[in-house]
């Protein structure tokens, strides 16, 4: 009588590529974010995504004001994107008397870079993406 073989059926749990990428441009952007960090002139920044939050702001007394003024700033822009059809906001930049504020969506990921307004904004917009 021949012997009865018993096979083993392994099954691999999917692979979520959008997942990993997601994962990748969130790592990314935080190393970005710690280099530009530590130029000259930058404030600090508040980096949110779907489930978590980084803040790292050089006065911590402001972190609530930044982060209102940040929160406003995104709410603001899709408003009046919506309200003139002009499609996905990528980046607004605010500008006030002594303070700029650079705000981005990168994947799943808002982002506002509060910087001195001498601060070339459109270099820290590029080492971003």
């Amino acid at each position: 009588m021949p012997k009865k073989r018993a096979f083993q059926i392994g099954v691999e749990e999917p692979f979520d590529v959008k997942a990993e990428v997601k994962k990748d441009i969130g790592a990314d952007l935080r190393v970005a974010l710690e280099n530009i960090n530590t130029k000259e002139g930058i404030i600090g920044y508040i980096l949110r995504g779907p489930t978590s939050a980084s803040v790292d702001i050089k006065d911590p007394s402001k972190i609530i004001e930044y982060a209102v003024l940040s929160a406003a700033a995104f709410e603001s822009s899709e408003s009046l994107s919506h309200l003139f059809g002009l499609g996905k906001v990528r980046s607004v930049v605010l500008e006030g008397k002594d303070v700029k504020m650079l705000c981005a969506t990168i994947g799943d990921q808002r982002l506002s870079v509060f910087m001195e307004k001498t601060v070339d904004h459109n270099s820290i917009y590029r080492k971003l993406t």
